[in-house]
């Protein structure tokens, strides 16, 4: 079954366009509106791309699960898709809205499998001790927080594997300021050429994606 998703524009909302009462996410889970995507189409694209035939991808940030549902839907058939998200900030922790209708749109898709991780990342890579060959980072948005998340992290990646940074570039009629915390990570460590083993493959809207050099780990 296919997942519809609500992509944002740039002159949007955070809810992909909803407005009022919609956004709520119970909305998403009750089925009375499609997910609604954080991300562009052109970004929702080149997710699918870069993640096309991956088998060990992981995502930080999951929200309702738009950027989720493009990673498992592109991946390879034997993919394992992890996804980390501690869905904190959910007023009735009972319900949890948002929680539900994440899982409930990346099910639908039946290619590969996915793995849920219901707390920070900070506490997920403790378990973690395998490759990546896609790594998307979109969780907490603050300085320390998307440093943290590229330092524990990125060891993992695999020579040739990808790096996507979302909220990380300036665009026309976007939403994303230079005092961003991805904004800054991504010009300090990639725009200035100072991470060698890194190059700079592509921007799409406020997407970044690097790629891990092939020449040893």
């Amino acid at each position: 079954m296919a997942t519809k998703v609500m992509l944002r524009r740039p002159d949007s909302t955070p809810t992909g366009g909803v407005r009022g009462w919609l956004q709520h996410p119970v909305f998403a889970w009750l089925g009375v509106r499609p997910i609604a995507g954080q991300h562009t189409p052109e970004e929702h694209r080149a997710l699918k791309k870069w993640a096309a035939g991956k088998t060990n991808l992981v995502e930080i940030g999951v929200a309702e699960g738009a950027s989720a549902v493009a990673l498992r839907e592109a991946m390879a058939p034997n993919g394992k898709l992890l996804l980390i998200d501690p869905f904190h900030l959910s007023r009735f922790q009972s319900i949890n809205a948002t929680r539900r209708a994440a899982h409930n749109a990346v099910e639908r898709c039946r290619n590969g499998s996915v793995v849920w991780m219901e707390r920070f990342s900070n506490e997920a890579v403790k378990e973690w001790n395998g490759p990546i060959d896609f790594l998307f980072i979109d969780g907490d948005h603050s300085d320390s927080g998307v440093r943290q998340d590229w330092d524990q992290w990125h060891r993992f990646v695999a020579p040739g594997g990808i790096v996507g940074f979302h909220d990380a570039a300036l665009f026309p009629g976007g939403w994303t300021q230079p005092d961003w915390g991805p904004v800054k990570l991504v010009d300090e460590l990639f725009r200035s050429n100072s991470s060698p083993d890194w190059r700079f493959v592509e921007q799409v809207d406020s997407l970044v994606v690097i790629e891990r050099s092939r020449a040893g780990w």
